[in-house]
């Protein structure tokens, strides 16, 4: 018995000596992160972990708009090889929107049709909408407006070379390291982190600005404070006015913040919404911006968006990803688990793909998983049956 108190005391003393290291050295983070992902068996962020952190909620639109069901509606089956990947990677919504109406649905894992996940980067393409926006009504002057005019700390040397649009492409030349299972990470340190301006504004640059792209989630988050101090807006409501109540989102919904204390939304990700939701925003690139009618975004921010800024860099436009497959030309929203809104416009083709991780094998050309071929090839067999 003396030895088991011996021991309950010395493990005391050593978390409490351990907690105290974590603060002075400023990875105090590492708490929260135990908390709510790895004591929860996780090694990185999960679906339904938006249930662990502070959020904002944003409402449903006061005139919902449901999705038509088409004439078509789920009478062809998923493929052998959709079913089987459904179940190896964990899909919990698969859905095709063909000519705006709901081709086939299908859900798994206890999920249904509203249920809530975590978007992850899907978040992005929506930030670069919602800059767009900024710039359409005035708030932003162009794509070549210096960050430092709305954050200080990039006024010096090559920062202050860095546009809004540099944000919006991926191109800041910031040190951000897009390390998502390595705990002592930027990438983690953000998502975790209650102050998340103090973790921004600590970056320093790299490279010249504006040269290449570098695929780097901080990019969006700074591009987030941009365009809350261009708006004097906070981003979730500037996002529920701008887009999702506009597009008539069926479902309110909830965007995660670092803390209720500094109340900035975690922008590079972490919307948690449900898959025919996350289409609309889908259906309004494909449809050039406009909306039953109404210019939403100008059409010509939309081409922009989905038109690679770099020639070395074919797979990145503006906020969304780019891709070549079957003579066909798709963009998409993607997120770090296997998250896709599929966009096909001239086929007005709409997959979207919730679930809970991608395929672990990388497809041909290096910057796409194999699963994202696998669900377009899918989906197209399955229209021409």
């Amino acid at each position: 018995m003396k030895f088991i108190k011996k021991l309950f005391k010395f493990l005391f003393i050593l978390v409490g000596l351990l907690i105290i290291v974590l603060y002075v050295t400023d990875t105090d983070y590492l708490i929260k992160a135990v908390r709510t992902i790895y004591l929860k068996g996780h090694t990185t962020a999960f679906l339904e972990d938006y249930k662990e952190f502070d959020n904002q909620a944003i409402k449903a639109s006061d005139n919902p708009q449901p999705w038509p069901n088409h004439k078509a509606y789920n009478t062809v089956e998923p493929t052998k090889a959709l079913a089987k990947a459904n179940k190896d990677w964990g899909t919990i919504a698969y859905v095709i929107i063909k000519n705006d109406s709901v081709w086939f649905e299908e859900y798994y894992d206890g999920f249904g049709e509203d249920s809530k996940s975590n978007s992850f980067s899907m978040a992005k393409s929506y930030v670069s909408g919602l800059m767009f926006k900024a710039i359409q009504e005035g708030y932003i002057k162009s794509l070549n407006q210096p960050v430092c005019d709305f954050l200080p700390a990039f006024c010096e040397g090559e920062a202050a070379k860095m546009t809004v649009g540099d944000l919006s492409s991926m191109a800041s030349g910031t040190n951000w390291d897009e390390a998502y299972y390595s705990p002592l990470s930027i990438t983690t340190r953000a998502y975790f982190d209650d102050d998340l301006a103090k973790v921004m504004n600590g970056l320093e640059m790299e490279t010249e600005p504006g040269k290449a792209f570098k695929y780097a989630s901080g990019d969006t988050q700074m591009l987030a404070m941009v365009i809350e101090k261009a708006t004097d807006k906070k981003l979730y409501d500037y996002f529920e006015e701008s887009f999702w109540k506009p597009l008539g989102s069926e479902n309110s919904t909830l965007w995660q913040v670092d803390s209720e204390g500094h109340d900035l939304v975690k922008a590079y990700c972490c919307i948690a919404s449900n898959a025919k939701d996350f289409a609309r925003y889908g259906k309004l690139f494909k449809d050039h911006g406009r909306w039953n009618g109404k210019q939403i975004l100008d059409s010509s921010y939309v081409a922009m968006s989905v038109k690679p800024r770099f020639k070395e860099s074919p797979e990145y436009g503006y906020g969304w990803w780019l891709h070549h497959q079957m003579g066909k030309d798709f963009f998409m929203m993607r997120g770090h688990l296997g998250q896709y809104v599929i966009v096909q416009p001239e086929d007005n083709v709409i997959i979207v793909r919730l679930g809970h991780q991608k395929s672990p094998n990388m497809g041909s050309d290096g910057v796409y998983t194999y699963d994202i071929s696998l669900y377009i090839d899918e989906a197209y067999e399955m229209l021409n049956k």
